[in-house]
């Protein structure tokens, strides 16, 4: 006969399998779990069955969905027996395990039955009870013990460049001949590579996650989780399916993956025990190319990067300047702020609206003047330059070299090897100069560091002293050794350069019109901008603005020349400069006279 504190309450049967544990076959499913527990139950009179199952789940935390829905039921006072097939499958941490067969469980009235252990707590005599503990230990051993085994099974794969993640990045799937091959899923792959497209021409993140959202078309984890893929199964609110964000289009076009890469080591656990995984820096990643096709070039991934890096204010129309981030001063080197204001109506001198308006401004000035003025430093001159001035200077510049390329290739061709290789040549030997110094430097320094610690070991240093010194020494020895990585690797691009003359090429040839410059023209072609300051000691406003176009530097090519009429234009300008120059000089000698006489009047009336 059943006793009274069963009625109306559930026998919980709880089954769990692990990743791990389904090494082990069918002896340890699911399935086999629940046909034990079922019989187990039947054959000593327990009713009122209910399952809660967990496949895939580890022991080592009880953050587990079926596990936490049983312990709801107990809570609430809903259960009166809990079995399971043996002590491991309720948990392998041995705290919590213990925790809650000794306190959770009794505390509710709860029964617990491990069947394969021969543990039941309505026994509290029993010698395999007193045994539980240790049991709860060597669970616990095993599962960190397994969990040693498979981190070093998975560092060995990543390491020879096995993809380790379960999910493949949207824009490919799994090649159905070997799942460790991605291979291009093109409907997602189209919607990646706009994306990009996108960025190059101007837009942000929360533009095209916009545009996107209006075109509807399928989310990421929409369109995966209506494939049964990706990691949002279950999760997916599929009534949103266009809703793009921002954050998604930044975390795609930060993906190596595109390029065809495999990225492996992205994440990281400090214990088997941890629930959630660490992220860690790109340098700790593990990068093997050319794994896959690619979605993207890396001509393409590269310029998003740079574009990316530069934060770009949109005007009240929410345009950002596609040459911020492009512009540097010629005698500090720091970039350039760009200034926008718009047109305001002027006002008299009581405040009154003059119906005269002032011009929309849109200029470049040094960051470092911008900065240092406020704090009255003057560490460099404004080097103010007007942007549409930049714009005209810039479309000239490639109209010509493309000009150039197309009517002469071969002469651009060998006049930019030249031009280069002398580049190289010089500042390759600078460099290699530079870089041999600084490695004689490291390697006096690993002398001292060894004489001062023989010095503080007999006695002749201070520990104080000595302390001091080493870290000095550290110190240097780690912006050398920084310095030294950095020029070994601007010499090797030297040679991985070479070519890149006919990379402009390919470019100019996928140009067909000239007559615009837009904004996927200026991030594909020019590479930076320096401006001087502006030279006003022959009357004009002269300033030099060096354009380095990607590929081939700056390069000095032939100009188209001036027609007669824009001889004459240009003539017509200069006198015009030259008239207004001399109107504003007289123009301020007179109010200057003015104000003298004025100041005298009124000093002669005072005295």
């Amino acid at each position: 006969m059943k006793s009274n504190q069963y009625e109306n309450k559930i026998t919980a049967l709880y089954c769990r399998l692990s990743q791990e544990d389904e090494l082990k076959g069918d002896s340890n499913s699911i399935q086999n779990q629940r046909a034990i527990l079922e019989k187990y139950a039947k054959d000593n009179g327990f009713e009122n069955i209910e399952v809660f199952v967990d496949d895939g789940y580890s022991g080592t935390n009880f953050d587990r969905p079926g596990f936490q829905a049983m312990l709801d039921e107990i809570v609430a006072g809903n259960v009166a027996v809990c079995i399971t097939k043996d002590l491991s499958r309720l948990g392998r941490n041995s705290s919590l395990t213990g925790l809650y067969t000794n306190f959770t469980f009794p505390e509710h009235g709860v029964r617990y039955i491990a069947i394969n252990d021969d543990f039941d707590t309505s026994d509290p005599n029993s010698v395999n009870n007193d045994f539980a503990g240790i049991k709860h230990w060597f669970n616990e051993f095993y599962a960190r013990d397994t969990s040693r085994k498979i981190r070093a099974v998975t560092k060995s794969k990543g390491e020879k460049g096995v993809p380790l993640t379960v999910n493949v990045p949207y824009g490919y799937k799994k090649d159905p001949d070997n799942p460790k091959h991605w291979i291009i899923d093109e409907e997602a792959a189209a919607v990646v590579r706009r994306i990009y497209q996108l960025i190059i021409q101007g837009y942000g993140p929360s533009q095209v996650a916009r545009i996107l959202t209006d075109e509807k078309i399928e989310r990421p984890s929409y369109y995966l989780t209506k494939q049964g893929l990706g990691t949002c199964q279950g999760s997916c609110d599929m009534s949103r399916p266009y809703t793009w964000t921002a954050s998604t289009i930044t975390d795609m076009v930060k993906k190596p993956e595109y390029m065809g890469h495999t990225v492996n080591f992205r994440t990281h656990k400090d214990s088997y025990k941890d629930t959630h995984s660490r992220k860690l820096d790109s340098d700790d990643w593990i990068i093997f190319e050319n794994t896959q096709e690619p979605i993207v070039d890396e001509e393409t991934w590269n310029m998003v990067q740079k574009i990316r890096e530069t934060k770009r204010r949109p005007n009240k129309k929410g345009e950002p300047n596609p040459l911020t981030g492009l512009m540097f001063c010629a005698d500090c080197g720091a970039k350039m702020f760009n200034h926008r204001t718009g047109g305001y109506e002027k006002k008299d001198k009581d405040g009154n609206p003059t119906g005269k308006y002032t011009n929309a401004q849109d200029n470049y000035h040094c960051s470092t003047y911008s900065l240092s003025r406020n704090k009255f430093e003057h560490k460099c001159t404004q080097h103010h330059v007007r942007t549409d001035v930049v714009r005209d200077l810039l479309l000239e510049v490639i109209k010509a070299a493309s000009t150039y390329v197309k009517e002469h290739e071969a002469e651009f061709v060998e006049k930019v090897r030249n031009a280069t290789a002398l580049q190289q040549e010089s500042e390759a030997k600078a460099m290699k100069k530079h870089l041999s110094r600084e490695q004689k430097r490291i390697n006096e320094l690993n002398t001292l560091i060894k004489k001062i610690y023989e010095d503080n070991v007999n006695g002749k240093l201070s520990d104080k002293r000595f302390e001091m010194l080493l870290a000095d020494y550290e110190a240097e020895q780690s912006e050398l050794e920084l310095s030294v990585a950095t020029l070994e690797k601007a010499l090797n691009d030297y040679q991985e350069n070479a070519d890149n003359v006919d990379k402009f090429i390919e470019l100019v040839h996928r140009y067909t019109d000239f007559t615009e410059l837009t904004t996927p023209m200026i991030h594909e072609f020019v590479d930076k901008i320096v401006v001087h300051e502006a030279d006003k000691s022959t009357g004009d406003r002269i300033q030099q603005i060096d354009i380095y176009l990607k590929y081939v530097g700056k390069l000095d090519v032939p100009m188209p020349e001036l027609t007669p009429e824009q001889i004459k234009e240009e003539e017509r300008k200069r006198r015009k400069r030259a008239q207004n120059r001399t109107y504003a000089r007289r123009k301020y000698e007179r109010e200057k006279a003015e104000r003298e006489a004025k100041e005298s009047a009124l000093s002669e009336a005072v005295s």
